[in-house]
């Protein structure tokens, strides 16, 4: 079906944007009028942000039962099994790769400075091992603030970069 005109069904994104950004300017511009409505939308923010924690601590339990009942449904786990191991190989590739090799020559082309000094490492470590132990680590939003204090209180990066 070719949509001809305007009858696109659908949602208007582009337009919904630009409206929430004409309002946001529009809040600001309001001075102390548009304060109410704009502790609205952040306390509106706020409990969508409790909600979406909540969904992510339930995440992995539904997605442990859809996995498992297609398991379950396989004939062959052997060819399942050796699949998601080539799968695997190949995601863990690609980010040594792309991670190690590719976002190092253009951070050293970009600053001709050293990539690889551990001093850096160690000062995110802390976000690190948040993101691999943390049930929310699905969602960067989850790790962001920590990445943020650590990068700026630990490896001295100017707030405005960060």
């Amino acid at each position: 079906q070719i949509p001809v005109g305007t009858d696109i069904r659908g949602m208007n994104i582009l337009g919904l944007v630009l409206f929430a950004l004409v309002l946001g300017v529009a809040l600001k511009k309001l001075g102390p009028e548009g304060e109410d409505l704009i502790r609205f939308f952040n306390s509106f923010n706020e409990a969508t942000m409790v909600l979406v924690t909540w969904i992510m601590w339930y995440v992995p339990i539904g997605i442990m039962f859809l996995v498992g009942s297609k398991i379950v449904e396989m004939e062959d786990i052997v060819l399942l099994v050796t699949s998601l191991g080539k799968y695997i190989f190949a995601s863990i590739l690609g980010h040594v790769i792309h991670g190690g090799i590719i976002l190092p020559l253009i951070y050293f082309a970009a600053t001709r400075q050293n990539p690889y000094p551990m001093g850096q490492w160690w000062g995110i470590q802390n976000t690190l091992v948040l993101r691999f132990i943390s049930p929310c680590s699905v969602s960067s939003s989850a790790t962001l603030p920590s990445m943020i204090k650590c990068i700026e209180e630990n490896n001295g990066v100017d707030k405005r970069i960060s």
